[in-house]
């Protein structure tokens, strides 16, 4: 039995009351919202029609598809798939060639202004797109008529929001994202390599629970998702404070757990939910494991950031470098030496003769700040 109704859905293929709520409870903790907005979130999935979805194969590894079939365990996650009416998928629909080709056109036809488009993958637009083409037309010429009649295009993934790996040097293929071939759409960047899955369902609850997209950052990716950095947040935080570092692969601070940032770590310079959400059920994520952050989520990151086990370049003053230790060494000695100056002047001004103090002081005028080297 289809229907239409997603808590409908969810209750035919077996899915309780309890887990229900429990999705809904999960969707605001990935939103950043407070659990009194859990029954905000249940009434409008309760409510309202499952969203059809229209996901787009361009220039990519299948990586993004493959992270949301494998995110889950069986509870109400892993039915992402019932959540949404996926109308049309490459990778994943039963139908092919031109029985496919008619369900993109039905939607495109029937459902103009009512649905969502994902797009996985780069863009090419050298040779008139002639480098990724899909039943015969050109992959750039189908995202421009999909993501044109969408309510909001996801872009799944670092390659599909910013053009990713096929756009690193020389980008023979002319790829870029999905912002910059189809300026006019609503593009939510779900930048990643691969996109979280746990972002990409919280992005559409959010929607069909406030009736707008949520808010994004300058480069188009959600700040629910990418308003923090990974460095902030990282579960070797603490070592790196300490100044506890690892400096080769299976040392002792790497068997310890200890931060990565001599090794290349770009948490620093990277913004993400990465170590809160992480992957595969909350299971683990890249740095978790032991391999530092590549800021996989950043534009141009595959020429910018590599090699990736090339730590970042040290910048002026207090640095991600310098630990808490040093730090508050330095805030101490500063503290220290200015209460012996002011406990030395407090005394010489006591030793001074009355007939001193009652002398006028000479007139100065002020030339500005005196510069000092």
């Amino acid at each position: 039995m289809a229907t239409d109704n997603l808590l409908a859905e969810l209750l035919y293929r077996g899915v309780s009351r309890r887990d229900f709520l429990k999705f809904c409870s999960a969707s605001a903790a990935v939103l950043g919202l407070s659990s009194s907005y859990v029954p905000q979130i249940a009434h409008a999935l309760e409510t309202k029609k499952k969203p059809i979805l229209v996901w787009i194969e361009c220039q990519s590894c299948t990586g993004d598809t493959e992270a949301l079939l494998r995110a889950t365990k069986p509870t109400v996650s892993e039915l992402i798939l019932d959540v949404l009416s996926l109308d049309y998928s490459e990778t994943i629909m039963a139908a092919a060639g031109k029985q496919a080709e008619k369900s993109l056109a039905d939607v495109l036809k029937n459902q103009k202004g009512k649905y969502f488009a994902a797009v996985e993958g780069s863009i090419p637009l050298a040779e008139n797109g002639a480098y990724c083409c899909i039943a015969g037309r050109s992959s750039v010429d189908i995202v421009r008529e999909v993501c044109g009649s969408a309510i909001a295009t996801f872009a799944m993934g670092t390659c599909a929001a910013f053009g990713g790996i096929p756009k690193a040097h020389p980008n023979p293929t002319g790829a870029v994202g999905v912002r910059d071939a189809v300026p006019e759409a609503t593009v939510i960047n779900l930048a990643g390599c691969p996109v979280n899955a746990e972002n990409i369902t919280a992005s559409i609850v959010y929607y069909l629970t406030f009736g707008v997209l949520p808010a994004v950052d300058a480069l188009g990716r959600p700040l629910f998702a990418f308003g923090k950095r990974i460095h902030d947040n990282c579960e070797r935080r603490s070592h790196f404070d300490a100044g506890q570092y690892v400096r080769q692969w299976g040392d002792e601070g790497h068997r310890l757990g200890w931060c990565l940032y001599y090794m290349g770590c770009k948490g620093p310079e990277a913004y993400q939910n990465c170590p809160t959400v992480k992957y595969n059920e909350q299971t683990s994520w890249p740095v978790q494991s032991g391999h530092g952050c590549i800021a996989c989520a950043a534009p141009n990151f595959w020429d910018e950031m590599t090699p990736f086990c090339r730590r970042l370049p040290q910048p002026f003053g207090i640095t991600v470098e310098t630990t808490a230790d040093k730090v508050g060494l330095a805030v101490t000695s500063a503290t220290v030496g200015g209460i012996l100056v002011h406990t030395v002047a407090r005394l010489l001004r006591r030793k001074k003769k009355p007939k001193e103090e009652s002398k006028p002081q000479p007139k100065t005028e002020w030339k500005g700040p005196q510069w000092h080297e």
